[in-house]
């Protein structure tokens, strides 16, 4: 275990080199000054082991990083000395344009297979509690460019969307690395935001590729509001989230009801959850590790559907599909699921999309979906959507 004492170097002017940042509307929050690595450990442990980092938290200071997948493995927290509102000069918008290898893990094939694969698993143990009732499945696109990728050019890309938060964490590197290792995003999901007593969640679960025709947009957002098989994967996330957070609420509810919200390249069901919290000292960040994973993310029973993603998914999680977020010295803070998103190092880059598989889901309208969820940031590299789709392509 890495102890306090130990201190990271200030932070470099580099925009590539950032802990953690993220960007959202008018709104920016970078990780400044020196730093110190939060001991590590699982969701289990993290209210006490933030309690004693928190206790000697400089004034302006906040925590932030990211949370795994799996809610038993190590989580990568830093805590800053101080919060920026300025991303360093330097971001360009524009991808530069560059070979690039790419290879499909699993291919498009084999990610259709694998959703045959649980459907038939639900299909075959019914509608008893311990069956399985809906599973996330991922997959993910390796890339290999000529030249390294450029952080900050890619945040810059992703956050033009007004409808995401703009996101880039460090994250454990792996052996062999030739420098560090980034989680780099565009999540239009907010896992849950803390403010004094008030706390906010905003999950999304139900999807449709957004169309560059207005009619037939149009067209694609009735469809997702009227789609049963969408609705009830949908509130399968708003009632464990309504439930989890109930113990500790005052009040607790949504008082706008599940509506259509989109981004550039999706619509989405969401559903916008407000309460008042019974202890207003909590920290954003533990109540960030009692809900994740929501069933946007994993399925379920939660244990049951991780069970399969462990199976049927070729490529580890990591921290894709955890959360990534801050919380200051009151414990306020915002914690966002980790996801449209790349863990980036050099000149490699490894993306992952998911989507929610339920009974009367299609294995190839789950391809289409998750080649769509590919869009923002296949662009924002300097790619086109149509590579979500490659099994080994030079571009």
């Amino acid at each position: 275990m890495i102890s306090l004492q130990e201190q990271f170097p200030a932070q470099a002017p580099d925009p590539d080199a950032c802990l953690f940042a993220f960007r959202g509307g008018s709104r920016t929050l970078v990780a400044e000054g020196s730093a110190l690595r939060v001991p590590p450990g699982p969701a289990s442990s993290l209210e006490e082991r933030l309690a004693a980092v928190m206790a000697r938290m400089p004034k302006g200071g906040a925590i932030g990083g990211a949370l795994p997948f799996d809610s038993r493995a190590d989580d990568y927290l830093f805590l800053a000395a101080s919060l920026g509102h300025h991303l360093p000069d330097g971001a360009a918008a524009a991808p530069r344009q560059v070979p690039m290898e790419l290879h499909a893990e699993p291919s498009p094939a084999d990610y259709a297979r694998a959703v045959s694969d649980a459907l038939a698993i639900m299909g075959r143990e019914g509608g008893s509690e311990a069956a399985l009732r809906k599973v996330v499945l991922a997959r993910s696109l390796a890339v290999q460019s000529a030249e390294p990728f450029r952080i900050s050019e890619i945040l810059a890309s992703l956050s033009e969307d007004p409808a995401v938060v703009a996101y880039q964490v460090a994250v454990p590197g792996i052996d062999g690395d030739p420098g560090p290792r980034y989680l780099v995003g565009a999540t239009p999901e907010l896992l849950v935001k803390k403010t004094r007593h008030r706390v906010l969640s905003h999950p999304l679960a139900g999807s449709a590729r957004r169309c560059a025709d207005p009619v037939e947009d149009a067209a694609a957002a009735a469809s997702l509001a009227g789609s049963a098989k969408d609705k009830r994967e949908h509130a399968m996330v708003v009632e464990y989230i309504l439930d989890t957070l109930a113990p500790d609420c005052r009040s607790l509810g949504c008082p706008e009801g599940t509506r259509l919200t989109s981004t550039r390249s999706m619509w989405h069901l969401g559903t916008r959850i407000e309460g008042v919290l019974k202890d207003d000292t909590v920290p954003s960040a533990v109540l960030a590790a009692r809900l994740h994973p929501t069933p946007a993310v994993c399925g379920l029973p939660c244990r049951r559907a991780e069970e399969e993603i462990r199976r049927l998914e070729p490529v580890p999680r990591g921290f894709y599909a955890g959360a990534v977020g801050w919380s200051d010295a009151h414990g306020d803070g915002a914690w966002y699921v980790a996801i449209r998103c790349a863990e980036i190092c050099g000149a490699r880059a490894r993306l992952y999309a998911g989507a929610g598989i339920v009974p009367g889901s299609d294995p190839q309208s789950e391809v289409s979906e998750t080649g769509a969820k590919f869009g923002a940031l296949l662009a924002a590299l300097g790619l086109s959507e149509g590579a979500a789709l490659a099994d080994g392509a030079q571009v």
